[in-house]
């Protein structure tokens, strides 16, 4: 039997909480094993930024996080790695998604699955997700939602398969009213149970096959590239996957091409992300392993510390 984790963050009964609910009927009349937990009924703590994962990942060790003991991050992730699909819906507040995921999914770096698999922590899994972001207004004002949800996606290696943005259900529960973005919602727990039945070499994008500019994520977000820690650089690139290329007149419309080698730091793969890790063992690993740069430090932090201000 097929696993499905759904995961909330907005109000009880509510818009991101129905749509959620409506994929994952849909799962479950297609005989998955389904789950679902609303952000808000458990205690997530925000990370301290101690690096202590990081700085143990520089090293090759899992160290784990060190408020696993404190809140129920710890026990929330060990059942969603458990999962072959998960299907994420949450509230847009100022174009982004809202906070109590965010602070959720922030604290996933000390369960990076590439570093794990890497060092025979854990066993390869492949996962798949669908995204949901819900708002009042539309694109203009979720211009970031969708986007921001997806680069919560690389860390525990889920394959975004299906995203919906839901516009103009500012009202509790409106989006009942609105009987097209209801089945859309059921949809995506078809595409969902779809994807999971399919070999994972063979899983691709089931949503809109127009969405967004990038072809390898459908994110809707480009950017200038710049020059990257290992002297890599492309004159575009993908936000949120990290692809690179150019913009490209096709037919008169303005197209992202990805070049030859523009997938080489794809942050939806594992080869991709390890990358990544490459460039946290050289730069922070580089770092804590020099001790006269080290001292360097600590002589200049002295300043710092000794210097206040008032405080509200």
């Amino acid at each position: 039997m097929y696993k499905v984790m759904g995961i909330t963050a907005g109000r009880k009964n509510s818009n991101s909480e129905i749509l959620l609910k409506e994929a994952l009927m849909a799962c479950e009349e297609a005989g998955a094993e389904v789950t679902m937990i609303n952000l808000r009924d458990y205690n997530i703590l925000d990370c301290t930024g101690c690096t202590a994962c990081t700085k143990g990942m520089s090293q090759g060790k899992n160290v784990g996080c060190v408020l696993d003991s404190k809140d129920d991050k710890k026990k929330i992730m060990e059942a969603m790695l458990e999962q072959d699909g998960v299907i994420i819906s949450v509230p847009t507040y100022d174009l982004m998604p809202a906070s109590p995921y965010l602070t959720f999914a922030q604290r996933s770096l000390s369960y990076e699955t590439s570093f794990l698999e890497t060092i025979g922590a854990i066993a390869h899994k492949d996962r798949v997700a669908g995204l949901i972001a819900v708002g009042g207004s539309t694109r203009s004002w979720q211009s970031m939602a969708l986007e921001g949800l997806q680069a919560t996606m690389f860390t525990t290696d889920l394959k975004v398969v299906d995203m919906l943005l839901a516009t103009r259900v500012p009202g509790n529960a409106q989006c009942l009213l609105d009987d097209a973005l209801m089945a859309r919602a059921r949809k995506m727990g078809e595409h969902i149970m779809q994807a999971v039945q399919t070999p994972p070499e063979e899983r691709t994008w089931l949503g809109e096959e127009d969405m967004g500019w990038c072809p390898n994520c459908h994110s809707n977000a480009l950017v200038l590239g710049e020059p990257q820690w290992d002297g890599l650089h492309y004159p575009i690139e993908c936000q949120v996957c990290g692809a690179g290329g150019t913009l490209e007149q096709v037919d008169g419309k303005w197209k992202f091409v990805i070049a030859e080698d523009g997938l080489l730091k794809d942050r939806t793969t594992v080869a991709g992300r390890a990358k990544h890790l490459e460039e946290i063992a050289a730069t922070q690993g580089g770092y804590y392993g020099d001790p006269e740069a080290m001292k360097k430090v600590q002589e200049r932090k002295a300043k710092y510390v000794r210097k206040t201000f008032p405080a509200v």
